[in-house]
């Protein structure tokens, strides 16, 4: 269920692959005990053209998208978690960031639920 888009400068994925980067933001929400084993989804978006503070500073951002119903403080734990990861990869990237937005269980539908 919870969905982990990564946007990034295309550099990103020249200092590391993007495997390696998918990997690593799965491995870190799963984790977390938040979500069932195989049910994450983590994709990566690198951007060529681009402008982050008037410059083409290196930047990853995340958002994850996940279903309603966790507290405040393990969104926090899960963001802090994932950013750590990150800064850990990649030290000299200057803007590292992500966000988290709950689905809402009612109005949230997949085809296995048709």
């Amino acid at each position: 269920m919870p969905h982990f888009v990564i946007e990034c400068s295309e550099n990103i994925i020249n200092i590391k692959s993007p495997k390696e980067v998918i990997q690593k933001v799965y491995d870190t929400a799963e984790s977390t005990d938040l979500f069932d084993k195989g049910d994450i989804k983590v994709r990566i978006n690198p951007y060529k053209y681009y402008n982050v503070g008037n410059s083409e500073s290196d930047f990853i951002h995340i958002f994850a998208n996940i279903m309603e119903g966790r507290t405040v403080s393990q969104k926090k734990n899960l963001s802090e978690r994932v950013i750590m990861e990150l800064k850990l990869m990649f030290p000299n990237i200057p803007v590292i960031s992500i966000n988290i937005r709950d689905f809402e269980k009612a109005t949230y539908c997949n085809k296995s639920m048709i």
